[in-house]
């Protein structure tokens, strides 16, 4: 069982080991505990350094096994890397590049497996059995639930008079080290918990009341792509969290962004939805003082564009329309003179013949723009159309 003592016992064990990561204030009552900026990008190397740290001589001499999309693999290869023991971790080859080649370059054996994170899970419970190693698990483990709730400790230090905190959750270990924590020293303060919509595995166990796996996973928030919660996690989840909701990719998507422009934070996906909740006021925090826990910053380069890109779409910072027109000559400067007029920045045209059923001399004018927000967008339309022109899609 998990006691606030084991939770005081791995901050004292993490202490020289770990950062005490910044709170950053927003607005509105808003903070940010930016475990992104943690060793190896994420929280996830207090848990598996404490767990480790916790294991006997005996034990340690075995070497260590653990299986991740990512972050629980860099925590598990840092920690074994410092105490000289040898770890092989099992990894899904859907995880970021950056993920995999960090975990490499701290020493560990990197088996890399076809499918997700519960597929890595169940290649190393079989190399558990043959090689006789510890495994350590990424959530559904006492001491491991207990270095995570060490954040829950520096949370209620560092925000004096703090009414909620709102926790990405994949497995679950992350809330309910810190819930644990938070209730236990103040049960006055709400946890929020939030998943990606598409890999909703908690708070779907928790409206059935028993734990549920997921056939189907869909989210690039790969740090809490997980089909199933942990035995332990979920039943602490039932008892001290208050309420879990989700985000969608998009969403997500646009706290990514948030944290880049304003607070110039980078996130991964899932270090981003406690803050997406938020943004999108998926809880009930109005004038309440919230912090909001940015679990990782370790997001592939690769797909950090596609991220950006979607969040400019989707608070209506860039936007494309299919205008139909008569194919004479003016058109495309009546059209982004007006956009200009409009204080919008047009940023690619495409221009092609209409196809049946259209005037024989028309044509569709593809124009993509830079606006302020979805309302600047919009009247940025009206105005195209006031001139008398159809807008025939848009996206």
């Amino acid at each position: 069982m998990l006691t606030l003592d084991r939770i005081y016992q791995a901050a004292h064990v993490l202490k020289d080991q770990i950062r005490k990561t910044d709170i950053i204030p927003c607005c509105d009552n808003l903070f940010i505990k930016t475990e992104n900026l943690q060793f190896t990008g994420s929280f996830k190397v207090r848990g598996a350094y404490f767990k480790i740290a916790s294991l006997s001589a005996e034990e340690k001499a075995k070497g260590i096994i653990a299986c991740s999309a990512g972050n629980h693999a860099q925590g598990v290869a840092l920690s074994a890397h410092r105490m000289g023991i040898k770890a092989t971790i099992f990894i899904p080859n859907i995880a970021p590049i950056s993920k995999i080649e960090s975990t490499k370059s701290l020493g560990a054996d990197v088996r890399l497996v076809d499918g997700i994170y519960d597929d890595a899970y169940e290649a190393a419970c079989e190399y558990q059995k043959t090689s006789g190693g510890i495994f350590i698990h990424p959530f559904d483990d006492i001491d491991v639930i207990a270095g995570q709730g060490t954040i829950g400790l520096e949370l209620l230090e560092q925000v004096p008079n703090l009414d909620a905190v709102v926790i990405p959750v994949g497995g679950g270990g992350l809330i309910s080290g810190v819930a644990f924590a938070v209730k236990k020293l103040n049960p006055a303060v709400k946890v929020y918990g939030v998943q990606a919509m598409g890999a909703g595995s908690m708070i779907q166990s928790l409206e059935k009341k028993e734990r549920m796996n997921l056939n189907h996973i869909s989210t690039f928030a790969d740090g809490i792509a997980v089909k199933s919660p942990g035995k332990s996690t979920f039943e602490m989840c039932r008892q001290y969290v208050d309420r879990i909701v989700t985000v969608s990719d998009d969403e997500t998507a646009t706290a990514i962004l948030t944290l880049m422009e304003q607070q110039k934070l980078v996130a991964e996906g899932a270090g981003a939805v406690a803050v997406a909740a938020v943004l999108f006021d998926k809880l009930p925090l109005k004038g309440k003082k919230v912090c909001a826990v940015v679990s990782g910053g370790n997001i592939d380069v690769n797909i950090l564009s596609r991220v950006i890109n979607r969040g400019l779409l989707t608070t209506g910072r860039m936007s494309e329309l299919k205008i139909e027109m008569l194919d004479k000559p003016g058109q495309l400067k009546e059209v982004s003179a007006i956009i200009a007029d409009m204080g919008a920045n047009v940023i690619k045209v495409f221009h092609n013949p209409c196809g049946e059923n259209t005037d024989i001399i028309g044509c569709y004018l593809h124009i993509a723009m830079e606006t302020k927000n979805k309302e600047h967008f919009l009247s940025v339309k009206k105005a195209i159309c006031r001139k008398g022109y159809v807008i025939v899609d848009e996206h």
